[in-house]
């Protein structure tokens, strides 16, 4: 069952209702005078908006890797000073003077 079918009729038939809707929209409409620029003034503001868009995301994508780089730069300077284990030699394959030890003979 429709919405049509469940609704109770008061006197008006669908036929005369969807006719005097289309005369009422259609006056409507032939009132309606657009501006002689109107697409020109749409379009305009549409690119103002589309290159404002475009300007924002690169300043934001500029800000988010500045960022990056900034806390990068902080956590690589907090690094300690002194040589790391690795650096040390202690308990490394080096000899009395730093060296690597040469062939026997």
């Amino acid at each position: 069952m429709t919405h049509r079918d469940a609704t109770p009729s008061h006197g008006t038939s669908p036929d005369r209702t969807e006719r005097e809707l289309q005369e009422a929209l259609a006056a409507l409409a032939g009132g309606v005078r657009a501006a002689p620029d109107a697409y020109r003034t749409a379009r305009g503001e549409w690119l103002r908006r589309e290159r404002r868009r475009r300007l924002v995301l690169a300043v934001l994508i500029a800000a988010v890797f500045a960022l990056a780089t900034l806390i990068g730069l902080w956590v690589l300077n907090q690094a300690p000073s002194d040589p790391g284990v690795i650096f040390s030699g202690v308990g490394s394959a080096t000899g009395p003077a730093g060296h690597l030890p040469g062939p026997a003979g």
